[in-house]
């Protein structure tokens, strides 16, 4: 049973604010990129792992142990931030102590015992990156919710373009950083102040949060059991054929990345890319990022963020060929151009969508519900690549992941429908 909290009070407040919300909320997420590209799971925490152990397993565990803790605790949160009537304090707590504290806990982990203790580094590493990733994850029904009350529809595309791509700009700077850091510093002294500049950028964005102006929630659900509020999953799934259809499509489209994380590892292979031109490489990814998140945001608000998924699925199925037809190395700088893009309207849309499927009163129950089902396939999708590869080479897995990738984009051009145009012929019927 939803209670109704407040009426128009609640929607003049966040007009009233809207500047404001919008300014600190992209301060928030472009810092934490920042911060985010000073320690890269695709780059520096690799090269980490790599230099306190020779295991490739223990190398791949960043990217899944990552995505479980992001995706799985969510439905465990969502039930919880449904009840709060302010979702900032949560957030804040949960985000200071589980999200951002644990980078300068790995800095000085890596600062005191790299040398001595690899093992026990790498242990800690891992808890300390699980309790970051777990953290992040379980916060972000409450915090998404918190956008959408700060941020109304016809904005969050530009607030999620602008910020990532602030954000992206910023992370350039941020990876020239990593290499004079690398290369200026003895290890492990180098890792470990990368480590502790990441902490000082996501400090900055956490005080962006906090100067969120949230207003009180217009409607909050009653409290209820763990066990009764699972229960009422499978309803969601069976009566929201719209959402069920988008959420199938994307699962599809996930397992279609498959090959992405082999891009660069195929390129050092068949070509013999130097340094320079893997920094070129990755230079070009977080370029692309940086242009395409303002186009992204702008085209969401204006045609759709389901407009935004499709063509996000046509730039990943067209950076896997490419990859897979590219005569010489320079072609891997359109694949990285691709990839960017895809990443990048992910960032915007995926979510942004979501709380167009749903009442307001639902949002974090949809958010949750949805990365949580996701977890499988995200997790899933770089092991199955890389048996793939193992098994085929990777012109196989190219193929492979390009057939899949199409098969995602088929769907959400032709399968999914745009909720706004749901809204509108419901209002039309009525």
């Amino acid at each position: 049973m939803a209670v109704s909290t407040t009426e128009n009070p609640v929607q003049d407040m966040a007009h009233a604010n809207l500047r404001w919300n919008f300014a600190v909320n992209v301060m928030d997420v472009s810092f934490i990129t920042l911060g985010m590209s000073l320690v890269s799971r695709e780059t520096v925490m690799p090269l980490l792992v790599s230099s306190l152990t020779d295991s490739k397993l223990a190398i791949g565990m960043i990217g899944a142990l990552w995505g479980l803790g992001i995706y799985l605790p969510q439905l465990l949160t969502a039930n919880y931030a449904e009840g709060l009537r302010y979702k900032k304090p949560f957030i804040m707590v949960l985000s200071a102590f589980g999200e951002r504290l644990p980078y300068l806990l790995m800095g000085l982990i890596v600062w005191f015992f790299a040398v001595p203790a690899p093992n026990l580094t790498l242990a800690l590493f891992f808890t300390c990156l699980a309790v970051a990733a777990f953290s992040a994850g379980a916060g972000t029904p409450a915090w998404y919710d918190m956008i959408a009350k700060v941020i109304p529809l016809e904005r969050r595309g530009l607030w999620a373009g602008l910020s990532s791509g602030l954000g992206a700009f910023m992370g350039i700077a941020g990876a020239f950083l990593v290499g004079r850091v690398l290369d200026a510093y003895p290890y492990p002294g180098n890792f470990s102040l990368l480590f502790v500049l990441a902490f000082v950028a996501v400090c900055i964005s956490w005080v962006g949060l906090a100067l969120n102006r949230e207003p009180p929630s217009e409607v909050t659900k009653e409290k209820q059991s763990l066990l009764r509020y699972f229960k009422q999953l499978p309803a969601i799934l069976r009566s929201n054929f719209h959402y069920r259809r988008y959420l199938i499509s994307r699962a599809v489209v996930v397992v279609g990345a498959m090959a992405t994380g082999f891009f660069i590892v195929y390129g050092s292979e068949e070509f013999g890319l130097d340094g320079a031109q893997v920094g070129l490489l990755t230079a070009t990814l977080i370029g692309s990022q940086a242009v395409m998140s303002l186009a992204w945001g702008v085209l969401g608000d204006r045609a759709g963020h389901k407009v935004v998924l499709a063509l996000a699925a046509t730039c990943l199925t067209c950076a896997t060929l490419v990859t897979l037809l590219a005569p010489a190395w320079q072609w891997l700088m359109l694949s990285f151009v691709l990839l960017g893009a895809y990443f990048t309207a992910d960032w915007v849309s995926s979510l942004n969508i979501i709380l167009e499927y749903c009442e307001s009163s639902e949002r974090p129950t949809y958010i949750g519900l949805t990365n949580t089902l996701l977890a499988l396939p995200v997790v899933l999708a770089p092991l199955v690549g890389g048996w793939l590869a193992t098994l085929i080479g990777f012109p196989g897995l190219f193929i492979t992941a390009t057939i899949v990738a199409a098969c995602g984009t088929l769907l959400m051009v032709f399968w999914v429908a745009e909720p706004r145009h749901i809204r509108n012929n419901a209002g039309d019927n009525a």
